[in-house]
């Protein structure tokens, strides 16, 4: 997501943190230490109990406005999943503190994996989600997965920009897609070609601001034409008229990405 710009700054992007294949110098106990820090700043380190209610939060709460568009974007796709009428296995990349797996989990009949690298977020997930049968929370990333897996869903939400290549990680995602699987991608931003400089400028611009110049290494920014190496189409279209005239709040597109 765009960090620094956007009055949706920061929820989407830094609420789910996955950097499997980064080449880093630093090593990922320090990446968390700090990315834990960063969050605190920008008080988006939840209570347990905030958690469980999400994307429900206190209409006083400082990003109070941002969960409401998550909350939009969560009831888009748990619809269009519900609509299959059928049993689903879903897996959930970067999913953070586990609410949106969590949520998933409520579609009848359905069971969902949830993983990312930070230790102190997969293990809030894991806690506060321990009660629901049909739900699995692990740490690290596809590598850590049984190489035979399948699902029919597979879910980047407010995670893809921490990827530096989304050729590699969406066929990287392909060997665990069931033959007639999705890929679907929501809550980050995409950019025009044009777009990219300045994009990534203001986003230099924001974590130096907050001391977090670290955290600037680690957030990639992807362009549409990047879809076009893929068979997708773009569910939700922040650029619509109709969803800019009624969804001024809602500036991510969803896209669904297929094998075939």
């Amino acid at each position: 997501m765009e960090v620094p710009s956007a009055g949706i700054a920061g929820i989407l992007s830094t609420s789910n943190m996955f950097i499997n294949n980064l080449s880093i110098s630093m090593s990922e106990s320090n990446f968390e230490e700090i990315y834990i820090a960063s969050r605190q700043s920008e008080n988006r380190v939840y209570t347990d109990e905030q958690v469980v209610q999400l994307p429900f939060i206190d209409p006083n709460h400082i990003h109070h406005d941002e969960w409401q568009a998550r909350k939009r974007s969560s009831e888009r796709l748990k619809n269009y999943l519900g609509n299959k009428n059928k049993p689903l296995s879903i897996l959930e990349i970067g999913c953070g503190n586990g609410w949106l797996s969590a949520k998933l989990a409520a579609l009848k009949k359905s069971t969902v994996m949830g993983v990312d690298i930070n230790q102190t977020e997969i293990s809030q997930a894991q806690r506060v989600f321990s009660g629901m049968s049909n739900i699995s929370f692990n740490p690290g990333g596809l590598k850590n997965i049984h190489p035979g897996k399948k699902f029919d869903v597979i879910i980047f939400a407010a995670s893809i920009q921490y990827f530096p290549s989304i050729e590699r990680i969406v066929r990287d995602a392909f060997s665990f897609l069931s033959e007639a699987g999705e890929i679907h991608i929501l809550d980050s931003h995409f950019y025009y070609p044009n777009e990219l400089e300045s994009a990534k400028q203001r986003s230099l611009e924001y974590y130096h601001s907050t001391g977090f110049d670290e955290m600037a290494d680690f957030y990639f920014h992807h362009s549409y034409n990047t879809l076009l190496n893929f068979k997708h189409k773009i569910i939700f279209n922040p650029y619509s008229l109709k969803n800019k005239m009624f969804r001024k709040n809602d500036p991510f597109p969803w896209i669904c990405i297929t094998a075939s």
